[in-house]
């Protein structure tokens, strides 16, 4: 199994991990951290089993002929601010400025999109959009002042507002349907092993279930994988990601994919006439939930 990041998105599944719901559930899982460009490349070549990645990438790939397909969703908003240097006071003075995002259509480039057309401003016009990698890059590129704005959310962004960055736009509180966290696994592989994949729903189900109802075990785990003992950012992050973004019920919707296919469209006529509902297969959380198990 792989996780694009270490940002808050993959708590559920970090959570699931450390709390043994796997392991209960008679699966031997292995996290790998493996960035999102990387993670539809890994889960195609059976590198690894189910891969987290933005959706936007599930999509394109799929669109263009992929044997993928989306099974869950852990993050159905987008959870960025977006974070700008002292200077930047308003939105006009946004223009030229330089911002960071992962890659070119990933799940930051989106969001960053979406917040920029929401503020009034064209994206490939007013700005300059440049790919710095992943959100620790993004971070470290804000900090050296080589991009002047960037998304960013928790324990990221409270160390960036102490260091003089502020929220120029809030795109995570209104919680607009976003593809942000996939989980993707090989389309053949579902039809072989439907017993294999099931488990692993039940165990995501159960351990998101854990982790919303036990801030003390979700700040542990947070910390482990931040590497942090700064128990006042774990608890914010804690309380941003497992209480607001994470879902109970992590059923991946066609309206989630939305502005990534508006987005990526542009470019794409594949993508521009994918229908998605053939990217989706929410039986698996549909049953996870008919057991009561997110109860």
């Amino acid at each position: 199994m792989s996780y694009s990041n270490i940002i808050g998105d993959e708590l559920p599944l970090w959570a699931t991990k450390e709390g043994g719901f796997f392991e209960k559930s008679g699966l031997d899982v292995n996290l790998s951290n493996i960035a999102s460009a990387q993670g539809v490349p890994a889960v195609l070549a059976g590198q690894v089993t189910f891969a987290q990645v933005g959706g936007s990438e599930v999509m394109a790939a799929v669109a263009n002929g992929a044997d993928l397909m989306v099974i869950a969703q852990l993050a159905g908003v987008y959870p960025f601010v977006l974070e700008v240097a002292a200077d930047i006071k308003t939105v006009n003075d946004l223009k030229g400025k330089k911002i960071g995002v992962s890659s070119p259509g990933s799940s930051s480039d989106i969001a960053t999109r979406v917040a920029l057309r929401k503020m009034g401003l064209d994206p490939d016009k007013d700005v300059v959009i440049q790919a710095v990698g992943s959100a620790a890059n993004r971070t470290a590129a804000l900090l050296s002042g080589a991009i002047q704005a960037g998304v960013s959310q928790p324990p990221d962004s409270l160390a960036l507002e102490a260091k003089g960055f502020h929220v120029l736009y809030d795109l995570a509180s209104q919680k607009l349907p976003s593809a942000n966290t996939s989980v993707a696994v090989r389309r053949s592989y579902v039809a072989s092993s439907k017993d294999v994949v099931q488990r692993y729903i039940d165990s995501i189900v159960q351990g998101t279930r854990k982790l919303k109802s036990d801030k003390a075990f979700g700040v542990s785990v947070l910390k482990k994988y931040f590497q942090s003992t700064d128990d006042a950012a774990m608890g914010a992050t804690y309380d941003f990601y497992a209480l607001t973004v994470a879902p109970s019920q992590p059923f991946a919707k066609p309206e989630m994919y939305v502005d990534a296919q508006a987005t990526l469209g542009a470019s794409d006529a594949k993508v521009k006439a994918f229908d998605i509902s053939r990217l989706l297969d929410s039986t698996f959380v549909q049953s996870a939930i008919d057991r009561g198990l997110d109860k």
